[in-house]
């Protein structure tokens, strides 16, 4: 990780870290990376964001390798990114990243920095064994066409359906933040993509609304 006006970063560089580099430096704008439990290459490959910001949003350019080891560089414009999606082949590798930001006092950025954890800490399961975030918002159409309150979260689909607390094998959805699935302990991945699975079947069931798992699952169902 470097700093000297923008942030270069590896893909394997964790985005804490790299928030954690630019705060020391002065940079701001890349603190929201402090909440995202990842690395680089990830929050590239999702769009990965928190609390109003997403990767495109401080992007300059990335460079990721193709099948036959040819480097290639991407802005956001390249990749179309969108809410955790973006426009490239499965099996491009990410290698580094170009972020901005804007200059400001280290301690403003890193007092920033702390809210974020602490809203985090009050909010999610984060000492738990979690991937994180495991479904996306819906888009606000099928929210609406679903005939929910416009800004209708994912989190409030899953408690509407009872999933709060739900339990299979040794994988359930948190009791503090039942977007989250949680490994109790001896959770198999196939516990955890049933728990998945239920979720989005009685959702749909209710809402007509298809989640999106925002846990990229490797192989086949």
């Amino acid at each position: 990780i470097q700093a000297d006006g923008n942030v270069k970063a590896g893909a394997l560089a964790l985005d804490a870290n790299v928030a954690q580099v630019a705060a020391e430096a002065g940079i701001a704008g890349l603190e929201f990376f402090s909440g995202i439990p990842g690395t680089i290459g990830g929050a590239l490959r999702m769009n990965a964001g928190c609390y109003g910001s997403e990767t495109k949003d401080v992007l300059v350019s990335c460079e990721a390798l193709d099948r036959q080891g040819r480097l290639h560089t991407f802005t956001p414009d390249d990749l179309h990114m969108t809410y955790r999606h973006i426009e490239l082949p499965d099996d491009y590798i990410f290698v580094s990243a170009i972020f901005r930001g804007q200059k400001d006092n280290p301690e403003n950025v890193l007092a920033r920095m702390a809210e974020i954890k602490s809203k985090r800490e009050a909010s999610q399961p984060i000492r738990e064994k979690t991937g994180g975030s495991t479904f996306a918002n819906p888009p606000a159409e099928d929210i609406a066409k679903a005939g929910l309150p416009e800004g209708t979260k994912v989190w409030q689909l899953i408690d509407m359906v009872g999933g709060r607390g739900l339990k299979i094998g040794g994988a359930v959805m948190s009791e503090k933040h039942c977007n989250f699935m949680i490994n109790e302990g001896g959770a198999t991945a196939a516990d955890l993509e049933a728990l998945g699975e239920e979720i989005r079947k009685r959702v749909d069931e209710r809402f007509g609304i298809t989640l999106r798992w925002e846990i990229k699952r490797i192989g086949e169902p």
